[in-house]
């Protein structure tokens, strides 16, 4: 689990604890996990960032020096799941993060010295302005990115699955029926495939099934026990069904 991983990854040396941040020197299975981390959640966290009035640039900085302390400064351990969901542990610590960066009135420098992941300013506010302009909670926005995020995290997973096993066109077809959002008819996608009406069925039941399946791994991710996946689930999707 990710975030097993960077819990028990994130505890300093006694050298580091007597560094600055900048001179920290996290362990390397830290940083891998903290780099997965950023890798699914940063930009939930940027867009909540600029729906709080941020600047491209402030919530840029923000969300990456916010990475940074995640780890560095243990902050990760005190995720609980058993009093709450981590999003909403994410998104807490994240909001008193800007609210201390505010009253400090101190510009978080770009890097701050400290190397933590490569994110691209540009895409990452384009792709905040094709969002629908809104007044609504952040934190409703938030939510609705963390499912997205998510999801978007299974589709790469489900395509390198398929990619490794040689069905990268057959997963470009395919894939539309996970959505039902302009999914052909199934006599069309066989006739593309070039396989049997029934083996695209088949085919289309075993990709549902797996999708369920590397869904339930994410989302098992940032939950206490397996047991608290389904309502995590239900949450997610009541997040993607609210307009914003």
């Amino acid at each position: 689990m990710v975030l097993d991983a960077a819990k028990a990854n994130s505890q300093k040396s006694p050298q580091d604890e007597n560094r600055p941040v900048e001179e920290a020197t996290p362990d390397p299975a830290a940083r891998q996990a903290l780099e997965e981390l950023c890798k699914i959640y940063w930009y939930p966290l940027y867009a909540f960032a600029r729906r709080q009035g941020e600047t491209p640039d402030a919530a840029m900085d923000a969300t990456q020096a916010f990475f940074a302390d995640l780890l560095e400064k243990s902050w990760i351990d005190r995720a609980d799941p058993a009093q709450g969901r981590f999003r909403s542990f994410l998104v807490t610590v994240f909001r008193r993060f800007l609210s201390d960066q505010r009253k400090r009135a101190a510009a978080i420098k770009r890097g701050g010295g400290v190397k933590t992941f490569s994110i691209d300013a540009a895409s990452a506010e384009e792709r905040y302005q094709m969002e629908p302009a809104d007044t609504g909670n952040p934190s409703d926005a938030f939510e609705r990115h963390w499912a997205i995020a998510l999801l978007d995290r299974v589709y790469v997973r489900l395509a390198e699955e398929n990619a490794e096993k040689g069905r990268e066109d057959q997963f470009k077809i395919l894939k539309k029926y996970l959505t039902s959002a302009d999914a052909p008819s199934y006599a069309e996608a066989a006739r593309q495939l070039e396989i049997s009406e029934g083996n695209v069925k088949v085919s289309v039941h075993r990709l549902r099934q797996r999708f369920r399946e590397l869904l339930t791994e994410e989302v098992a991710q940032t939950v206490e026990s397996a047991a608290d996946v389904p309502s995590e689930m239900n949450s997610l999707l009541d997040a993607l069904c609210r307009t914003g």
